[in-house]
């Protein structure tokens, strides 16, 4: 809806208290409610939350006076709120760094040159293998906690570092355990089809075989993994090598994404829709009939410039093919070690509007709403709607461009979590 909406089954009319309801009162709205124009903008708005699900949205002049009246009310002064922010693409969990690879690259090194002086993604793995859990987690921390301070509600994270069955699973149970250590959602995916260890090196089949899908398992039996994901390019799995992957995810009820036409067109993201993907990511060489085949089965295209820009990349991903082809589009850091050390999803959307010429709507849209479609989310949060998880950005700022605009800069004024504002960290490890 458009307008204003009202949970009123939630509240009696009689005079009884509403205790624990909370109204963000004299606000301006950002809804990215499906089916309004633009940002679904409301003036003089204001949410009402109770148990951390919203129960009112739209203008202040409709709201039941016996749901503000016995409320705890937040006088916002006129600032913007929009949904909780979404990084819906990271690999926010890794060892160690590859900042010597990059000052060898600025130096002329090729990619091979740092290959042979162990770098590249085998660095990564040897660092990550390297850690605990709870080493992972807190190497992760600082950079989670960055993405929070920018208004970030929800975090997809991958795994892919580890490149062995109990690699992979440690890298799932510190995403797993991010989210009990810090006010934020955590969606996993499982990405063992990443690369291929230098032990199977030419034997994409049978680590597949002895390690991505008894891995699978594994994962699946212990509550780790929200999705299936892969990297279908020359320089890692097949089409249909990924297909023996996702044929394994689809028997036992996980949902799928890929990553696709990064580097080439494989028809890796053809593929992935006939699977009704959730997401094929990167796309900078997605041909038209990719392009339909994702708008037909639903599958949102994310955008990915951190990756674009780190690596130097000249092909820009069809913006325009996927506007006309119906494609939703979301947006996301990518963060990683090693092609995209991006922690800033407010520089993301800024560089998906210079780089690749989003509009303003589509940026906020990108890290909200679609977003969360991305991750199968959207009946759960990425709008300000009734029934939907209370996370909000309030924001001081004039208009919703400056989000998109400004490089640099934070104008967060607070992130609220489930209906709970969140000052700071609540918990260390």
């Amino acid at each position: 809806m458009c307008g204003s909406e009202n949970l009123g089954s939630v509240f009696s009319t009689h005079s009884e208290a509403h205790t624990g309801v909370t109204v963000w009162t004299n606000a301006r709205l950002a809804t990215l409610a499906e089916g309004c124009e633009g940002l679904g903008v409301v003036e003089n708005g204001a949410v009402a939350v109770k148990d951390g699900v919203i129960v009112f949205v739209g203008a202040e002049a409709e709201l039941h006076a016996d749901l503000k009246s016995d409320a705890s009310i937040i006088d916002c002064e006129g600032r913007w709120i929009t949904p909780g922010l979404i990084d819906c693409h990271t690999h926010i969990v890794f060892g160690g760094d590859r900042a010597m690879e990059f000052e060898m690259q600025l130096e002329g090194a090729s990619y091979e040159d740092v290959a042979r002086a162990g770098g590249g993604i085998v660095s990564s793995v040897k660092a990550t293998n390297a850690l605990t859990v709870e080493g992972l987690v807190g190497a992760a921390l600082p950079r989670v906690d960055t993405l929070l301070a920018e208004g970030v509600s929800t975090l997809e994270i991958k795994s892919g570092y580890g490149l062995s069955i109990e690699g992979e699973l440690n890298m799932l149970r510190a995403a797993r355990a991010l989210e009990k250590v810090r006010p934020v959602r955590v969606v996993t995916s499982y990405l063992a089809a990443h690369a291929t260890p230098v032990e199977y090196k030419g034997r994409n089949g049978d680590y597949i075989t002895d390690i991505v899908l008894p891995g699978m398992d594994k994962a699946h039996a212990e509550d780790l993994v929200d999705a299936v994901d892969g990297f279908c390019e020359g320089i890692a799995f097949s089409v249909d090598e990924i297909r023996r992957v996702f044929d394994h995810a689809k028997a036992l009820g996980i949902p799928v994404k890929l990553h696709a036409e990064q580097l080439s067109n494989l028809g890796g993201a053809r593929m992935a829709a006939s699977y009704g993907a959730l997401s094929a990511d990167h796309l900078e060489y997605l041909d038209a009939e990719g392009a339909a085949a994702m708008a037909e089965a639903g599958t949102v295209a994310v955008i990915l410039p951190g990756a674009f820009y780190a690596i130097n990349e000249t092909r820009k991903p069809p913006i325009q093919g996927l506007r006309d082809a119906g494609v939703r589009m979301a947006i996301a850091t990518d963060c990683n070690p090693g092609t995209s050390p991006l922690t800033s999803l407010l520089l993301t959307m800024n560089m998906s509007a210079t780089l690749f010429r989003l509009t303003v709507d589509e940026c906020i849209a990108g890290a909200t709403r679609e977003a969360a479609r991305a991750l199968g989310l959207l009946a759960q949060t990425g709008t300000l709607e009734v029934g939907k998880s209370a996370d909000l950005a309030i924001w001081n700022i004039l208009r919703p461009a400056e989000l998109v605009y400004r490089i640099g800069f934070n104008p967060l004024h607070s992130r609220i979590f489930k209906g709970q504002t969140i000052e700071g960290q609540q918990v260390s490890v």
